[in-house]
């Protein structure tokens, strides 16, 4: 079987580099990409190296149509035709409603929700073509439930599952499906550098489970989607947050 290509969108570091490497030990050929501010790519693809990776690796505005266009048009070059896109890259800028700017909202939105469509515009209809593919939209427990502060990251996440649920419908006869996972709190270097107190009396007592989840665990549900074995799950929001919100 011809080994299929995965692109994971913000694949260095935190939550995207645990997919990245998890899925590169499941078999797949990974691409990341990486915001092309991010001056630290050399040492991290050097790190990845030294432990047996070999990604792939492009800078990647996912805010810009244009630059989606150009290096995914450069990729399938490179390496080949995408036969799996996890649109993972985010950002935040947490404030509450009443101080936040326009440049605020405009950023995260332009940056969690317009990426889906500039980068899975890209592959959507190679997939298609080909008669399968998988799309995974990476959106958050606070998509769901809200946040305070978040009502700029809150829209954005939530907005990613109405994007999922549309496309889900339109190609799934190509064998194409698209699907939306939507994680709790996860321990990554920045959940995990929140003040330990904060931790103990704000987060963990919210989650029912009494810890964070642990970055494998949501790349394990993502190699999941990408399965055969998950080719009838199609325009799901499958939740991953340890008992925190139920929906």
């Amino acid at each position: 079987m011809t080994q299929r290509i995965a692109v994971v969108t913000g694949g260095m570091g935190g939550l995207g580099e645990s997919i990245s490497t998890k899925m590169a030990d499941a078999g797949y050929k990974v691409v990341v990409t990486y915001s092309p501010s991010n001056t630290k790519y050399r040492s991290w693809l050097d790190e990845m190296k030294a432990k047996g990776y070999g990604f792939a690796a492009y800078p990647v505005d996912v805010a810009d149509f244009d630059d989606c266009a150009a290096k995914v048009a450069q990729m399938g070059k490179d390496v080949g035709p995408i036969d799996i896109l996890v649109n993972n890259a985010g950002i935040t800028r947490d404030m509450t409603f009443k101080k936040m700017s326009k440049e605020d909202w405009d950023a995260v939105m332009h940056t969690n929700l317009d990426s889906c469509f500039n980068m899975t515009k890209q592959v959507m209809d190679g997939m298609s073509a080909r008669g399968w593919g998988r799309v995974i939209n990476v959106s958050s427990v606070n998509g769901q439930k809200g946040a305070f502060g978040q009502t700029n990251y809150s829209a954005a996440k939530a907005g990613i599952h109405g994007f999922t649920k549309a496309l889900a419908l339109e190609v799934a006869r190509r064998n194409v499906t698209v699907n939306t996972i939507s994680p709790g709190y996860i321990g990554t270097k920045m959940v995990t550098a929140i003040p330990r107190e904060i931790l103990d009396t704000k987060i963990l007592t919210q989650i029912q489970v009494n810890r964070l989840g642990k970055p494998d665990e949501v790349a394990g549900l993502i190699i999941y989607l990408c399965s055969e074995e998950a080719a009838f799950v199609t325009g799901a929001n499958i939740s991953i947050n340890g008992g925190q919100h139920m929906y």
